[in-house]
């Protein structure tokens, strides 16, 4: 499994110390049993989640720099990719790009042409210009579904084949070929930024750490008592217990799950993962899936598009455009 190691049920939930929000705890050794070098944690709020980062290390001052420095890459990240504000590349393109073409960073259009990828390889599983349908379904604030006939005008669009990733007097630029089209990069963005956080934290000679942002993970190297870090996964109906556990060093890993927003409405639940091809969040038996692959980006969107899908292209084309990724557990 590319090292990751997996064992389905198993760990207690007193094994394993919550680390950041979404669905992975870590297990920890306490410090006082440990002698050489310390794990050094910090949690703050980013991208609209909580991450953790927890770096090992001999020295406080090292370690504590180091973590600001991952911790500005996130933050980079979410000023440059949220598309809750106006003035992020995502913001202004959201707000300009149907009209003219708008200049964004070359991370933002590296971002939307690898979505734009997965869009294209899962024939629309997975896709990041359906932001408009997605702010309509809103299933933090909403307790009913949106008006049928504003659902029904987004069904099967394909809305990805109307953005264009470009260059324009030296810029990259984006242009949206409909106006329906919103970038969201809801699915894939989170795990770019945990890649420039752990690029951050191995630019300064930290070799041993680990990365949660909100469900989006990597380890590096070692945990504090030398061994391959060891992840729970919660359980989707019951974040208190753990469902299964596995081991994982220098991989990232991705879950995608239903339980942590929505609402139910006429006895049907509505979550907040989107099927572009129905317009609607899709009808799911396993209410979560886990994937791990070399980068958090690539786990992040296969785990995105793979997510109530028993579509079998849609796991081909994973093994196809990101051969290195393979799904750790479905619950």
């Amino acid at each position: 499994m590319h090292n990751a190691d997996h064992e389905r049920g198993g760990p207690s939930r007193r094994a394993f110390v919550s680390l950041g929000a979404g669905a992975f705890v870590m297990a920890l050794m306490p410090r006082f049993i440990r002698s050489g070098p310390e794990l050094f944690r910090r949690t703050v709020p980013v991208m609209g989640t909580i991450a953790d980062i927890g770096v090992v290390h001999r020295d406080a001052g090292a370690a504590e720099a180091a973590i600001d420095a991952a911790i500005t890459a996130l933050r980079h990240t979410e000023s440059t990719m949220t598309w809750f504000r106006a003035d992020s590349d995502v913001g202004r393109a959201n707000d300009g790009a149907a009209r003219d073409a708008v200049a964004v960073s070359p991370a933002v259009a590296g971002v939307v042409a690898q979505s734009l990828r997965w869009a294209d390889a899962t024939g629309g599983s997975f896709d990041p210009a359906i932001g408009r349908l997605v702010r309509a379904w809103g299933v933090d604030h909403r307790t009913s579904p949106p008006a049928r006939d504003f659902i029904q005008r987004f069904v099967g669009r394909r809305l990805y084949r109307e953005i264009e990733v470009g260059r324009s007097s030296g810029n990259d630029v984006l242009r949206f070929h409909d106006p329906d089209v919103a970038l969201d990069l809801g699915g894939i963005a989170k795990g770019q930024g945990v890649d420039r956080a752990v690029s951050a934290l191995r630019d300064r000679g930290i070799r041993n750490a680990i990365i949660n942002v909100g469900g989006d993970l990597f380890a590096m190297g070692s945990s504090a008592d030398g061994d391959a870090w060891r992840i729970g996964i919660r359980s989707p109906s019951d974040p208190a217990k753990i469902t299964s556990s596995f081991e994982v060093r220098d991989r990232a890993v991705a879950t995608s799950g239903d339980y942590e927003q929505g609402f139910v409405y006429m006895g049907r639940r509505y979550h907040h993962i989107i099927d572009p091809r129905t317009a609607e969040p899709r009808i799911v038996e396993a209410h979560s899936i886990t994937v791990a692959a070399d980068l958090c980006i690539t786990a992040d969107a296969a785990a995105t598009a793979l997510f109530g899908s028993t579509d079998v292209n849609v796991r081909a084309a994973m093994n196809r455009i990101a051969p290195d990724a393979v799904i750790v557990d479905a619950g």
